[in-house]
């Protein structure tokens, strides 16, 4: 098989270079300055073993590539609020012995939130959800890290419509062979909304700085008893904070990396960059949307969405919104929901 990582950034670069080191055949694809750098110096993949770099063809989207193989894996790793754009480019590319690939490839959404695989869904037959519990960070054009040791990362993935197969079990033997722990279930949605309700503290660190202190973890309590509480009255079932501890383990512990900093998470990391846009509207609006299907109130998930929102229009800096701002924020629009 051959993996075509769409959005080779922190995550795509991670699982494309790990899986370029296990031997597999890989094609990245990017933009701008950072498909320049993959382009011309390889990408420069930053792991607690050292710097890895792996020179692998490096792609805007799928023309230069002519007619995709029909054993290619497209694994979809941009944020979710590019998924259309993407999906649009490449569903309809022509594949090999006939059909697009929107007919026959499968398609693997490594993103945050649980919107990209219903999307997806759309435009490709064959979607397979995933749930990515892997740190890593876009230092620079073409350079990535990940600290986590001693995996690199832990991928639950299924069927989106639920259920497993066979090409599920051969790309999890893949990325098992990449230093992933890759899971096959038939309820991939159930891990995926489990790590929606971690990821609604995102936009609360990427506004206003990591989540330390009773102040701002008693805040992100709030937040996610919200989200809770929108999933319960949704009927979604979710993974508990039990189970998922039992999952992880100490499979990957982070390690330090000299020139390589993690200063925050995937939001945080958006503002840093100043790209301009967030996932908060899949992420705190995906509750948000829930809450406002079956009746449940979320003024704190609403308000961090808002915020969230704003600083990526406005290129502010992240965590740059005194923590003290936020709870008087936080505290009157519950107020005005009740």
């Amino acid at each position: 098989m051959r993996y075509i990582v769409i959005g080779a950034g922190a995550v795509g670069g991670t699982v494309g270079g790990r899986l370029a080191q296990a031997g597999r055949e890989v094609v990245l694809v990017a933009r701008g300055g950072h498909l320049t750098a993959l382009a011309e110096h390889g990408l420069r993949l930053r792991v607690p073993e050292g710097e890895l770099t792996y020179r692998l063809p490096a792609v805007e989207g799928p023309r230069p590539l002519g007619e995709l193989r029909a054993d290619d894996v497209l694994l979809l790793a941009v944020k979710t609020q590019d998924t259309a754009a993407a999906l649009d480019a490449w569903a309809a590319a022509p594949v090999a012995g006939g059909g697009t690939a929107g007919e026959r490839l499968p398609l693997l959404c490594l993103q945050n939130g649980v919107a990209s695989p219903r999307i997806a869904l759309r435009r490709f037959r064959r979607v397979y959800g995933v749930c990515v519990w892997l740190p890593a960070t876009f230092v620079e054009p073409g350079v990535v890290s990940a600290p986590g040791a001693p995996l690199t990362g832990i991928l639950h993935l299924g069927r989106a419509e639920g259920g497993t197969d066979d090409a599920a079990r051969r790309i999890a033997g893949d990325l098992a062979d990449a230093r992933f722990e890759a899971p096959v279930v038939p309820d991939v949605a159930r891990w995926q909304y489990a790590k929606l309700l971690g990821n609604l503290a995102n936009a609360q660190e990427a506004v206003s700085g990591p989540i330390e202190g009773a102040a701002a973890e008693g805040l992100y309590a709030r937040v996610r008893a919200e989200g809770e509480a929108a999933l319960a009255a949704a009927g979604i079932a979710h993974a508990s904070v039990e189970e998922q501890r039992a999952v992880r383990g100490d499979k990957v512990t982070l390690v330090p990396l000299a020139g390589a900093p993690r200063g925050g998470g995937s939001s945080w990391q958006s503002l840093a960059r100043g790209t301009g846009s967030i996932e908060a509207d899949y992420l705190n609006g995906e509750i948000a949307l829930l809450g406002r299907l079956h009746g449940v109130p979320t003024p704190l998930n609403e308000l961090l969405q808002r915020l969230a929102g704003t600083f990526a229009r406005e290129h502010r800096p992240p965590g740059s919104l005194p923590l003290t701002d936020l709870l008087r924020l936080a505290d009157e629009a519950q107020k005005a929901s009740a």
